[in-house]
């Protein structure tokens, strides 16, 4: 969301739609313009433009999601649909190397 107005511990934010009023607490004093973060009314995490870009694209696919857009039409895997060295990557971490065992299971 972004910040339309602030008052002290409070900020007046617009996104997607919706105007709230928001707790500033965990994220301290906000300017006019600023983005950010917003979850059960209270500011987060303060966010790049870029960021709430994404963020706000990422919501839009997901809710095409749940309007029973069609699975191909999506431009990413959902995790379920990943396999373990995927999900690692995705989280950052390098693939374990092979052990004996799984070279065994990959010959044919």
């Amino acid at each position: 969301m972004q910040v339309l107005m602030t008052e002290p511990g409070h900020a007046l934010c617009q996104g997607r739609g919706d105007l709230r009023r928001v707790h500033t607490a965990l994220v301290g004093t906000l300017n006019t313009g600023d983005w950010v973060l917003v979850f059960l009314d209270s500011a987060q995490e303060r966010l790049s433009p870029q960021r709430a870009a994404e963020i706000d694209a990422t919501l839009d696919l997901v809710l095409q999601a749940a309007d029973g857009g069609p699975p191909e039409a999506a431009p990413f895997d959902l995790p379920s649909a990943l396999s373990r060295d995927q999900l690692l990557a995705l989280a950052g971490q390098p693939a374990p190397a092979p052990t004996h065992a799984t070279e065994a299971r990959r010959e044919p």
